[in-house]
């Protein structure tokens, strides 16, 4: 029979994993560095401040723990108050640490209650190009609380969102319209959002070479529940790329595409008579059977519809 090896130490309770040793000493490491990291945010220096916010964006970028830390640390407040500097380097540093530090969930509502809706705003507006792409990617991630949907379409987001959909790289276009989409779940927000023009640039969107067809479609099937989104989407001719979308889309676009033309449908027998010209009813009877459930009933309720 083989012999076990036998450890080293006769008293388990005595020692201690070198696993367990060494994550208390980086723990204690990025502890002392954050705060020293800290303490030049406080500073005058723009050089010591572009320096301390670029590592910690890199350092919230690789861990939950480095996130839970530099929150502890006290770097929020002081990060958000970094969105106003005057230079641009700072800034962009400072909004892609808060990018990184909002992925832990407690962090989304620290920076809320840093008041940085207003500041993040004002990156998007006038900031890099990186800046504002990452301004748009934080308010969506700060979006996910119900609450900020609120807070966020009332302090001024939506127009300069609507910008990015509209002017951006194409980074920065799919940043804003996951950030449309996330405040198009409020009702509230669907009026100014179509009032900013973005479905023109939605519609434009569902060209399959801009490759944000499924996240498109997903914001008109929110906006098509409002008349002035109706009114709209068939204005800016956006019935052939839903009923594209419903033959050709991923399983999700699909979908978001029957909902909006539901929604068109169900108020106006021209937009009928326009789905049917657009060849729908072939990919809808297919769509009923194979589809997602919630596509299936929409496509259903939409052939009832298109049949009367």
């Amino acid at each position: 029979m083989r012999r076990r090896r036998v450890s080293g130490s006769l008293d388990p309770k005595t020692s201690s994993s070198p696993a367990i040793e060494t994550r208390v000493d980086n723990s204690g490491l990025i502890e002392a560095r954050v705060g020293n990291l800290v303490e030049d945010l406080k500073g005058t220096s723009f050089d010591a401040q572009r320096d301390a916010t670029f590592e910690l964006r890199l350092l919230a970028k690789q861990s939950m723990e480095n996130r839970i830390v530099i929150a502890n640390c006290g770097a929020i407040s002081l990060l958000v108050d970094l969105l106003r500097s005057t230079d641009k380097g700072v800034q962009e540093n400072a909004v892609t640490a808060l990018l990184n530090l909002s992925i832990y969930v407690e962090n989304k509502t620290a920076i809320t209650a840093a008041n940085a809706i207003e500041p993040l705003i004002q990156v998007l507006e006038t900031g890099s190009t990186e800046a504002k792409e990452n301004s748009a990617a934080t308010l969506f991630s700060l979006s996910v609380i119900e609450d900020n949907k609120v807070l966020i379409g009332r302090s001024g987001a939506i127009g300069p969102l609507v910008d990015l959909l509209g002017n951006g790289t194409p980074r920065g276009r799919k940043d804003a319209a996951a950030a449309l989409f996330s405040l198009s779940i409020f009702h509230e927000n669907r009026r100014p959002i179509v009032q900013a023009g973005a479905i023109k640039y939605l519609v434009e969107l569902m060209d399959p070479a801009a490759g944000l067809i499924e996240k498109a479609v997903a914001v008109l099937a929110n906006l098509s529940t409002i008349p002035e989104g109706k009114t709209a989407i068939g204005q800016e001719g956006g019935i052939p790329g839903l009923v594209e979308a419903v033959e050709l889309g991923s399983a999700r676009g699909k979908e978001h595409a029957a909902v909006a033309l539901l929604q068109l449908c169900t108020s106006s027998d021209r937009y009928c008579r326009l789905v049917q010209r657009e060849g729908a009813v072939p990919p809808l009877v297919v769509l009923s059977q194979y589809g997602t459930p919630r596509a299936q009933k929409k496509a259903e309720s939409l052939l009832r519809v298109l049949s009367k």
